[in-house]
């Protein structure tokens, strides 16, 4: 039996973007639901073409999810509203790196620089051009 646990961002009409820019990043397989392949699913038109449900997944296990609220709910915070992270970690440094350089090539916010921390592993924070807040760490690898 598997359980997991995934990340579901809420974009207010920059989903397809963002898991677009995801995908170039991270790699892996991107599906995308808008939301007039359910009919009736979305009350106005003009938003039918909005992402209902869209998710990536690495070769590597990653899984990212996300979708845009309908402007009815524009009042609703989303993704890039502070509070919580989406964090990268492992002992793969190289893959770790490629994520932040790509990430912080565009970043808004660099919090923390990705470099040694004094805990021992490589550690670095941002915010990408969509306002989500990353932390990525990579570690010694485990025996």
């Amino acid at each position: 039996m598997t359980v997991l646990l995934n990340p579901y961002l809420n974009f207010h009409g920059t989903a397809r973007e963002a898991l677009e820019f995801y995908h170039s990043v991270l790699g892996g397989t991107l599906n995308l639901m808008q939301y007039d392949a359910i009919p009736g699913m979305m009350g106005d038109p003009s938003e039918s073409t909005l992402i209902m449900h869209g998710q990536l997944e690495t070769e590597d296990g990653l899984t990212l999810m996300a979708a845009d609220y309908p402007a009815s709910m524009q009042e609703v915070p989303d993704a890039s509203t502070p509070g919580s992270s989406v964090c990268v970690s492992g002992d793969d440094l190289e893959r770790l790196t490629a994520i932040w350089t790509a990430l912080a090539e565009s970043a808004t916010h660099i919090q923390q620089p990705f470099e040694k921390a004094p805990w021992g592993d490589t550690f670095g924070m941002l915010s990408d051009r969509f306002g989500v807040p990353w932390m990525i760490s990579g570690g010694p690898a485990q025996d």
